[in-house]
Order: C-alpha cells, then structure tokens, then sequence
C-alpha cells in the first residue's frame, strides 16, 4: 500500500511541478513580450526550464507506459519535491524582482535594486535545477535496462520534431532580400549553404530568423544549432541534438555522440532537417591538423579530434546552413563558390529601418543617417548604438550620441566597446563591435602574421598575395574589379587601431605607414594627379597619424607639404592651408627655420593664401621667406629671386603696382645676369613685370616684353612647350585687352589646339585656353561659339576639377554672362545665384 501511495506521490507532483512550472515560464514568457528584455539574472533559468519540464512529461510519460520500476519512482520523489521548492522560490523571486506594468517609477527603481540582491539567489536556484534535470534524465536512462522485456523500449514514442534554436525570433529584424536565395539553393539535395562576412554584419541574425521561417513552414522539419566557434562547442550542439530527438545511446557517457548524430541525421525515416553551423570561422576546428605540434594538441580532445568535417552529413533529407567570417572554411564546407553569399553592410533604407525600429522615439532623419553612416551600417553597430541611446533616453539623444563619438578616439572606442547586451547573441561573446573584430584580427595573428602586418599597415612584406587573400577571406578589406584598389571600412580600421594599442604597437605602425606614404605620394604637378586623388585621402589620415620621432615627423611633414600642393591645385584652399600650416610646424620643429624645405613650406603657403585673396597674411609668408633667403643664400639665388618674385605678385594682386614694378625689375635683371637672359626663371620674370605693365592699361611695353618672351621661349624650349604656350596666352590677353580680336584669336586658337594635343583636351591649361577663346568670342557677339565653348569648360571643369573649385564658378560665371548677353535672365540668374552662394560658402563671403 505504501508503494502504491509513493506511485501516486510521484505523478502527483510531477502533474503539479509541469502546471506550477508551465505558468512560471509563461509569467517570464509575458513579461519579455510586453515589457522588453528580462533582467539578466533570469535568463539562465528561463532556459533551463523547458528543458526541465520536457524531462518531467518524459518521466511521466515512462511511469504511465510501465516503463520506469517502482524502486526508481521512490528515488525521484525526493527529487521532484526539491523541483517543488525550487520552482516555489523562483515565482517569489519573480514577484519581488519583475515590474508589471502598473508600477510607479519608484516601484520600479526599488525591484531594480531588489534584483542586484538576489540575483545569486535565483543563479543558485539555477544551478539546483540543472541538477534535478540530470538526476530525471539519468533515472529515466536507468530505468530502461531494469525492463523484463527491453525490446519494449523502442516502443516509446519519438518526440516530434522541435528545434534546437537556442535565440528567440527578433521582431525587429529587416529583411534583407536573402531569404529567396537561401530556399532556392537549399532545395537541392544535401544541400550546403554559406553566409559569409564580417563580424556582426549580421549573418547569425539572418540564420536565426530562417531557422524560424523553416518551422513556420514545415512544423514537421527539425531544425538544429550547432555553434562552431570550438571543437568543444560544436560537440556540445550535437549532444543537444541528441537529447532533443532522444537518440538511442545519447545519455551513455562513452558513447560517441558525433557519430551518432551523424547516423542519425543520415537515417531518412528520422525525417526531414536543416542544421545551422554558426560562427564556422577557425579551420582547424573543421579539417586535420597540419603538424605534430597541432596533433598532439588536438589528441587531447579525444573524439573531437577526429576532423568534424566527417560529421557533417551529405543526406537527401537535410540541409546546412553555415554562418562563417572566413571565406575560405565556407568554400571548403561548401564546396562551392557558387553556395557562398557574402553578407555586407546594410543599404541606407535596411539601416534606417533598423535603427528606428531598434529605438522607441521617431529619430531625425537628418541625424539618423548621419549616425548611421559614422557606423558604416554594420547591423551589431547599429543595434548596440540604439540600445545604449534607448537605456539612456531622454538624456541621450541621437545627436548628442554623435557629438560624443566624433569627440575623441577615446570616446569613440568608449561606446563601441560598450557591451550592452543582446538575448539573440551568443552569451559567450560579445556584444561589442570593436571586440567583435578583434577576433578576427586574432585569427589572422595567429593563422598569418604577414597578413596581420599588412592589415596594420597595409604592409608590403613577405608574400602580399597571400596575405591580401587572407584579408579578403575575413571580409576585412574589399578591392575593386581589378585588384589594383583595395578599401576598409572605417569601423574596421578604428576597430584595428585599438587592437594595436592592446599590443602596445600603434606608435611604431604609425612611423611606418607614415615613411611609406611619403615614399607613395608623388608632389601635386598635373601629370601626377590620378596617383594624388586615388592616394588623398590617405594624405588626409596621415593627419592623425602626428608620429613623435623625428625622422618619422620628418616624412609626415612631406606627406602633408605634398598633398597640401595637390588640394590647392584642385581649389580646396582651406584644406591646403591646414595641411601646410602643419607640415610647417613640423618641419620648423625638425629641420629648423631656415632649413630649404621649411622655407619651402612658407612659399607655398604664401602662395595658397594669395589664391584665397589672404594678401596681407601671403604678404607676411614671402617678406619672411625673403629675409631668411638673402641672408643665408644671399640675395642673387634663385631661390631667393622667386621669393622676390612672389612677393611682387602679392603687391601687383593688391593694385600696389609701383612696388610689384619695383621687385620684378630687380628680378628680371638679376636673373638676366646672374642665370642668364635665355634661362626660363628669367623670361618667366619678364612675363611678370609684362603682367604689371599690362594691369596699368601699359600695353605697348607689355606687348614688347610679351612678343620677346614668346620668341625666345619658342627658340629655346620649342614651339609647343607648356611655357611657349602660357607666353603666347599672355600676348593674346594684351590684344584682347586693346580689343584686337583678330590677332587675339589666331593666337588664342593656336594655343588651344596645341595644348589640347601635347597637354590632353582636359589639361587645366587646355580649359584656360578654351575660356579665353570663348570669351573673344563673346565680346564680338558670337554668342553660339562662346556658348558651346563655355558648356564644354564648365563640364569638363566640373568633372575634373570638382564643382566648386574657383576656376569651375568662373566658368559658371562666364556662361552666365553669354545667357545675359542674349537676354536669357532666367538661365543666367540660375547661374549667378548658384556660383554665388557656392563662392560665398567655398571662398568666404
């Protein structure tokens, strides 16, 4: 009789602990549909208990069959009554930590404090039950061999097919066109899928929302996680498979559980499946070992260190889905390029999308899509932005987020190191994008140290080849079609920089890249311009990249003092005024004042302050650079003499014509004796004073220097020398200045059709020529020719010069003019309001 009430005692109280059990998970269940995420504590035991009150409708279930002697029914009862009091104390605890919805703001503040001191008490709790769960599930294995008749063990039911998903579906994610693809391909018989990219980019997410997909779908379809990121962790994901679908042998401790998955995925009357393979990015868990060293290592692991490649099973009725970092573990599980997909940064709408569902205010759109190009739309970035923002709101807002992430490298990796936590990530790593990362960085540290080098540098030792392979593989750099180019995105380079500082390198891979862009940045003449523009904003990282030796500091100066020459070419005045004021200070601080390279500095900054219309300030750098030159070159060099020079241009550009006259005659005649009267440095000092001359309305003395200058340009550097041609352009400008049209065109033709020929038809020079042509044109009321010549330069300056550089706004400005000349107001109003708003934005009003 006794034995019959302890029978009764037991599926009593299992009968209790599933009802009491099932309204516990539902309560926690609730709470995280309607009121967001739960507490921290409380995640562990929320996962625990299905699995718990799983094990107790089994034992039940064993018990009503037959199947369980009643010697281990009096063993559980202990058991199940500590399930009892554990369950009991988890619902007081979820009273007393959990908000409802109707309490007040301090009710809430007190459970928030509550839970800091009994979190150890529900992680205690925790563990208990884990233990409960392995002493049911061992009973229940027990059991099995007392049977009188153990063939009737195969009688029990399967369970049906469930998945193992360890991550609940996001209500937020976007759907980012993938899914059509993913079902086409998996269709085909043991079919293997891969979805590569970089680290939170967000293939897991794009998995575990098809995973869920697939079960919406085809209820009878299992569907399986396996993590990968180790050996141990990819056992352990088929251990949960096998407990999950009861495998025959899963609970046996020697037995081994690879190869009984994998027999049991193979087996068709099991059903149909899809496996997820996550974070497949480290080869050596997958395939053999490639030396004696690794081998001895991976004996140590036992069974796992058979290749866990051989455990992925080529059965009709499933399917593999693999998320990976390395392109390379993804072709060789795959076996196909063709199954790779790469997975990339989110498009401006999904991103957008993203974000605003991630935050529970409407965001700015203006600042929104600022934010989310500072995160390069990466996924995790952006979720891990809009949590912190969203646990801080009102206080933090999305501008105030940037204005604190663009404060400082520091404050930068400050909020993208922040963890703040995510239910649909694996618990084991982390949430942060910078550590997120890193990991890779550590993979190609460890798999290829040259690779690692390059990525800090872009380095060019050992074998580049490889080593380039190695970063594309990892996703971390992208080149273009012809891989002549190569591109990292910003995060990723930032991300790069903290993981030097970790190994206190930064400094000396700073030197380094500094020496080699000096070695690669070629000075800002016109022929070097494709090299200048593809290699600029390189130029413009160097900034940051101030190293503190001197030989370094010295090579970052060049840096600046050359890409400062390109930027001002191209009419960014302001850019090349910073770059050169740097480069200045830098050289003073390494060579000294009067080294030729720091005067060097001062006459080409001079020169970009005069272009800005910054006449005094140019003034003051060229008087400077005067001084130090007379004294110590002497005031007959021709270093000197271009001082002089310089300086006269800035008087004659400020109408104080009797001083610039003054300078250049000096000029002229010093460099007539001293270089010569042929020497280009001297006709170039005639053609300044003929530039004088011809500002003060003086056009037959400018004339004769100009026709002098011509002749002997062509006689000495050849008719279709870029100098012979400026010559020529000059001499044009004084007829057209005494409004002889006809002398001033056949000179002005001749100048662009030789320049279009040696130059090339979109030389700066060229476009000069060009305008002047058209502007002869215009003043003999040809307006047809003038136009079509001014369309064509305001283009061509447009494309190659940008559309706000000075000479593309003259351009503008001239056509303007025609479209006046012809009473076309609308067009040339059109025109002058755009080049004078952009002149007064771009130059300064």
């Amino acid at each position: 009789m006794a034995e019959a009430l302890a029978v009764v005692g037991v599926v009593a109280n299992i009968i209790q602990l599933v009802d009491f059990g099932s309204r516990v998970l539902k309560r926690l269940e609730e709470y995280q549909s309607k009121l967001g995420e739960i507490p921290e504590v409380f995640r562990h035991i929320k996962a625990e208990l299905p699995v718990l009150l799983d094990a107790l409708r089994q034992t039940k279930a064993a018990i009503d069959a037959g199947y369980i002697q009643d010697e281990t029914k009096k063993a559980l009862l202990p058991a199940l009554e500590g399930c009892g009091v554990q369950i009991k104390s988890l619902d007081d605890m979820i009273v007393k930590m959990l908000p409802v919805s109707g309490d007040s703001r301090a009710r809430r503040g007190g459970k928030a404090l509550g839970s800091l001191w009994y979190g150890a008490k529900v992680e205690k709790i925790t563990a208990v039950v884990r233990g409960y769960i392995q002493t049911l599930t061992y009973h229940a294995a027990a059991s099995s061999s007392l049977l009188k008749n153990p063939l009737t063990v195969q009688t029990l039911p399967h369970p049906a097919p469930s998945s193992t998903v360890p991550f609940r579906r996001d209500p937020h994610f976007i759907d980012r066109k993938i899914f059509t693809e993913i079902k086409y391909k998996s269709q085909q018989s043991a079919s293997r899928v891969a979805l590569v990219g970089l680290g939170g980019v967000g293939k897991s997410q794009i998995a575990i929302e098809y995973a869920y997909q697939v079960r919406d779908e085809s209820p009878t379809t299992w569907v399986f996680w396996v993590h990968a990121g180790t050996q141990a962790r990819f056992e352990e994901g088929y251990r949960r498979i096998a407990e999950t679908a009861r495998i025959g042998g899963w609970d046996n401790p020697k037995a081994n559980v690879l190869r009984l998955v994998r027999n049991w995925l193979c087996d068709e009357s099991n059903g149909r499946w899809v496996m997820i393979i996550d974070n497949a990015d480290d080869w050596g868990v997958f395939f053999p070992p490639l030396n004696r060293t690794q081998a001895i290592g991976a004996d140590k692991l036992g069974q796992a260190a058979e290749s866990l490649s051989e455990f992925l099973p080529q059965s009709p009725n499933g399917s593999i889905l693999i998320t990976s970092r390395s392109r390379d573990v993804a072709y060789r599980l795959t076996g196909s390029q063709t199954y790779v997909r790469e997975v990339k940064p989110m498009d401006k709408g999904d991103a957008l999308a993203l974000l605003r569902k991630k935050l529970s205010f409407d965001a700015d759109e203006h600042n929104a899509i600022e934010l989310l190009q500072v995160l390069d739309y990466m996924p995790l970035a952006i979720t891990q932005a809009a949590a912190y923002i969203e646990q801080r709101a009102p206080r933090m807002t999305i501008s105030r987020y940037l204005d604190e992430i663009r404060r400082s490298d520091h404050d930068q990796a400050r909020l993208l190191k922040k963890d703040v936590g995510d239910s649909r990530r694996d618990d084991r790593v982390s949430n942060s994008i910078i550590t997120t990362w890193q990991i890779s960085f550590e993979y190609i540290r460890k798999d290829l140290p040259t690779a690692a080098r390059l990525l800090s540098l872009m380095n060019q030792e050992a074998d580049l080849e490889e080593d380039i392979h190695t970063l594309t593989n990892y996703s971390l750099i992208e080149m273009n079609e012809d891989g002549s180019e190569f591109e990292m995105h910003r995060l990723v380079q930032f991300s790069m920089k903290k993981w030097l500082e970790l190994y206190d390198e930064l400094d000396r891979w700073k030197g380094m890249y500094v020496t080699l862009m000096n070695n690669s940045y070629p000075v800002g003449r016109h022929e070097n311009w494709t090299v200048c523009q593809a290699l600029f904003p390189h130029a413009q990282a160097v900034i940051a990249c101030r190293p503190t030796d001197v030989k370094s500091l010295e090579a970052w100066a060049s840096v600046l003092f050359k890409a400062a020459w390109y930027t001002s070419e191209m009419g960014n005045y302001q850019a090349a005024q910073e770059m050169g004021l740097s480069a200045l200070e830098a050289r003073e601080a390494t060579l000294g004042a009067e080294h030729p390279e720091t005067l060097s500095s001062i006459n080409s900054l001079g020169v970009v302050l005069g272009w800005q219309g910054k006449y005094v300030e140019a003034e003051s750098m060229h008087r400077r650079a005067l001084e130090v030159k007379e004294r110590v070159l002497g005031p007959e060099h021709p270093s000197t003499l271009t001082s002089m020079a310089n300086l006269a241009s800035t008087y004659r550009n400020q109408g104080r014509w009797k001083e610039a006259e003054e300078l250049e005659v000096q000029v002229m005649e010093t460099s007539a004796r001293v270089l010569g009267k042929e020497h280009p440095d001297t006709l170039t000092s005639m053609a300044n004073l003929a530039s004088t001359y011809r500002n003060q309305g003086r056009w037959k003395e400018a004339e004769e220097l100009e026709v002098q200058v011509m002749e002997t340009s062509a006689r000495v550097l050849g008719k279709e020398h870029p100098s012979t041609l400026t010559s020529m352009a000059n001499l044009a400008s004084t007829f057209w200045n005494q409004g002889r049209w006809k002398e001033a065109e056949e000179l002005e033709v001749q100048v662009m059709e030789t320049s279009a020929r040696v130059l090339g038809k979109e030389h700066p020079s060229t476009l000069t020529s060009m305008a002047n042509l058209a502007s002869t044109s215009r003043n003999q009321g040809r307006w047809k020719e003038a136009e079509e010549l001014e369309v064509q330069v305001m283009e061509t300056r447009k494309r190659v010069l940008g559309k706000e550089h000075p000479d593309t706004l003259t351009s503008m400005a001239n056509l303007a003019s025609t479209s006046r000349n012809q009473g076309r107001w609308k067009e040339a109003e059109e025109l002058e309001v755009q080049v004078m708003e952009t002149s007064a934005r771009v130059l300064g009003k």
